[in-house]
């Protein structure tokens, strides 16, 4: 990830509470040295703690320890982070760093919980570009840390041709024709299909890959064995834990699901000065 591009956003977000200081904190403290710990209040998984580092450090030197690594779990009154440096910038970056910290230990918890759904079906996950305006590279990476891969980050990354695109140049073919046309082949394509007929549509016309969108497993089962092996096939739409399983045993390469992101809980973490 690039340092510039997240520092840039991290900033912003602090200015977004700080705006031209803090009224309360400025009138209490002065130079006062503190001791805070983040405190995990319901079960997760750990995602942010980079970033959360940074964060206190915006303002001025502090030293921040990450007591819980990337990607592990913790519970309910376990101690994530603890931080020692000015009192005034601690409580300055406080709300800040929380929100941020939840959101993205929401995201992690959620995505690992559908991969532990696909666990021993050697199908990946893959995260979507359903992400809060804003955040996206922060929950594309917590979508990681839980061990989902990242689909696309933005427009300019892959090609995947959707059903508006479809109907805005007159169906499948030629949406491939014109990408074929156009793209530089380096780019694989890949085709959002919606029934059976679109997906022979997708195979005749040469497409790299196909996304089946909002499938039964039943129609998924079917469509494999038009697939027969020759393109990647993705399964998208309405996906959750609980029945993810149910589409990965019919032997797809890959399920994408909005999942981690868009129903992700920002989970109840809190700073405590010692």
């Amino acid at each position: 990830m690039n340092p510039l591009l997240i520092r840039k956003q991290l900033e912003a977000f602090l200015n977004e509470d700080l705006c031209w200081g803090d009224l309360t904190t400025d009138a209490l403290l002065k130079d006062e040295t503190a001791e805070a710990v983040i405190l995990a209040k319901e079960e997760g998984l750990m995602a942010g703690g980079p970033f959360v580092a940074e964060l206190f450090n915006l303002l001025g030197p502090t030293e921040v320890k990450l007591l819980k690594k990337e990607g592990e779990s913790f519970k309910s009154g376990d101690e994530l982070v603890y931080l020692k440096g000015s009192a005034a910038n601690l409580l300055k970056t406080e709300r800040t760093a929380l929100n941020l910290l939840q959101r993205l230990c929401g995201v992690a918890t959620a995505a690992r919980r559908l991969v532990k759904a696909l666990e021993g079906t050697g199908v990946k996950l893959l995260d979507t570009r359903k992400t809060t305006p804003g955040l996206r590279l922060f929950e594309k990476y917590a979508a990681r840390v839980g061990g989902a891969l990242n689909h696309r980050f933005c427009l300019s990354d892959a090609v995947l041709i959707k059903d508006n695109h479809k109907k805005l140049v007159g169906g499948v073919r030629q949406a491939v024709k014109l990408v074929r046309e156009r793209v530089s082949p380096v780019y694989k394509v890949e085709v959002e299909v919606e029934s059976l007929d679109e997906l022979v549509e997708a195979l005749e016309a040469g497409a790299d890959a196909v996304m089946l969108d909002n499938f039964s497993p039943e129609e998924v089962k079917e469509a494999l064995k038009l697939v027969k092996g020759k393109v990647l096939v993705e399964v998208s739409g309405s996906v959750t834990p609980e029945n993810a399983r149910l589409y990965a045993l019919k032997g797809v390469d890959f399920i994408s699901s909005g999942y981690p992101t868009r129903r992700a809980q920002a989970l109840d973490l809190s700073l405590e000065v010692l």
